[in-house]
């Protein structure tokens, strides 16, 4: 991937620290944002000092003109975007404790706003900037297309997050995909689940070599199943 430029938001914690990171590894230009300008920082510094090539602004994906930065600062090479990892988000409560009839009004409406609604302005911001072959990935879970109780609105905005990857994949003329790399371990599960290293090659995959997504989910089986030797 070397001279690719990647765009990762939520990237400086859990899943998108680590696909930042794996990205970083294979060579691109890695531009990560988060909402703690300190945990920006650290994440490029750590990179940088493993050999890798990060740019991090504090970006919060609820304000469309944040990430409208963003995108500006990571197309500034003349070949654009190569792939957008729209990673960001965040969870009000404890998984499968959260029923939707009992969370607050505001919780949904943050969750919404964070969730769905970043990841559209993150893929909106994106479009003018991509690469000819540029991607779109959206980070899901099987709450998105698979009822579950007690996961309340993150489970709706995950749901409307895939919603809008079919959305921009019936529109544009650039793969976009949801990548559902199972339970994670990170804040957000409480760490349950995968170490987030260990699922990083699946977006690396799905960003360089994987075929017939667009518009698809795509998840660790498909991945290993494509890359075991």
């Amino acid at each position: 991937m070397d001279e690719s430029t990647v765009v990762v938001t939520g990237g400086t914690r859990g899943i998108g620290e680590q696909v930042a990171r794996a990205f970083a590894d294979e060579g691109a230009s890695v531009v990560l944002c988060g909402r703690d300008a300190d945990a920006v920082e650290a994440t490029v510094a750590d990179i940088e000092s493993a050999g890798g090539d990060a740019t991090g602004l504090r970006t919060d994906v609820r304000d469309e003109f944040d990430v409208e930065r963003l995108m500006e600062t990571a197309a500034r090479s003349d070949d654009g975007i190569d792939a957008v990892v729209a990673n960001a988000g965040v969870y009000h409560g404890a998984p499968g404790r959260t029923p939707l009839a009992a969370e607050s009004y505001a919780a949904f409406d943050d969750t919404f706003r964070t969730n769905c609604r970043g990841v559209y302005a993150t893929v909106r911001e994106a479009v003018p900037h991509l690469a000819e072959d540029g991607r779109v990935l959206v980070t899901t879970g099987g709450v998105g297309h698979q009822a579950k109780a007690g996961y309340g609105s993150y489970a709706v905005s995950k749901a409307g997050a895939e919603a809008l990857v079919r959305g921009f994949s019936a529109e544009l003329d650039r793969t976009v995909a949801g990548v559902d790399p199972g339970t994670v371990a990170t804040e957000m599960t409480g760490g349950e689940g995968r170490d987030p290293e260990d699922v990083a090659g699946l977006f690396v995959w799905a960003a360089t070599e994987a075929t017939g997504i667009d518009g698809d989910v795509v998840g660790l089986k498909r991945w290993r199943e494509a890359t075991k030797e």
